[in-house]
């Protein structure tokens, strides 16, 4: 009984967004355009539910490079209209389109002088009819067996949030490196932005001998600086090794007589090396080949 409601919440949802293709139209070709040709930011605003899901489709817009605010319908008329300016572009969020605090600021709006854009599931509403842009998101039936609870409609405003968000980012040429930015602390903006020498052993923390130094003496150097390895350099100073505690078990299970030696004679030769401006990911990339 349980999973087959659930299934059938998840079949009225997924027809409540393929709905969506058949009401689309130029006003979300105009959508689009606006932002992208906004000289100030996306503000979106709404209440209840549809406000939460206001919230996230501004997320979505900052994370994406473009400037958007969230700003709550009801706190609006109690001085938080002086966020909008003329050249903001506003999304108001309102399944009916009459929700009393949304329809309170929508003079003001227009007063302001921004382009109001509508996601709304009432092409006649009071929202509608004070909006420059309609986009029509109006579903059947909700989800919820007593068809009250926002289900179907908040995921439709979602979805169309969604497709603004993504149509505006492929308009404006968005790349990886743009989204990276964005996001330092996630795990793409890691595999762009951080680079070799970020994480990299330096000064006393890599341990470095020369090529005559004795096996001895660089199991000190290793452990000296609580590390792994250490760079050998020839008469130069050019890297022509790496000594390694793999090394060392390598040689040790092999019943070799270490501590006299040079580790010149034990070393890892020619190792393969990376540019510290390159991104760690290659380095990992090529860690994982090798």
């Amino acid at each position: 009984m349980i999973l087959s409601r659930a299934k059938e919440v998840f079949k009225i949802e997924a027809e409540a967004i393929a709905s969506l293709s058949s009401k689309l139209d130029d006003n979300f070709v105009q959508a689009v355009e606006a932002m992208y040709n906004c000289r100030g930011r996306v503000v979106v605003s709404g209440m209840g539910k549809t406000g939460i899901i206001g919230q996230k489709i501004s997320a979505t817009l900052s994370s994406l490079g473009t400037p958007s605010i969230w700003l709550h319908s009801a706190e609006a008329t109690h001085g938080d209209l002086g966020r909008v300016t003329k050249d903001d572009v506003v999304i108001v969020l309102s399944n009916s389109g009459e929700t009393e605090e949304t329809k309170n600021l929508l003079p003001i709006l227009k007063k302001i002088g921004a382009r109001i854009i509508a996601i709304t599931g009432n092409k006649n509403s009071t929202l509608a009819k004070y909006s420059d842009i309609v986009l029509d998101v109006s579903v059947k039936k909700e989800a919820c067996t007593l068809g009250l609870a926002p289900t179907s409609s908040t995921t439709a405003a979602l979805a169309m949030g969604d497709a603004l968000a993504v149509c505006l980012v492929e308009k404006k040429g968005f790349k990886e490196k743009d989204f990276a930015l964005y996001h330092p602390g996630g795990v793409l903006g890691k595999r762009l932005l951080l680079k070799v020498e970020d994480i990299m052993r330096k000064g006393k923390a890599n341990p470095i001998v020369k090529e005559e130094a004795v096996v001895k003496d660089v199991l000190y150097a290793i452990t000296g600086a609580r590390a792994g390895a250490a760079s050998v350099v020839d008469k130069s100073g050019r890297l022509s090794g790496i000594f390694t505690d793999g090394d060392l078990r390598r040689h040790l299970e092999r019943g070799a007589d270490l501590a006299s030696r040079k580790v010149k004679e034990v070393m890892t030769k020619n190792p393969v090396t990376i540019h510290p401006r390159q991104l760690a990911a290659e380095a990992l990339r090529i860690l994982e080949e090798k």
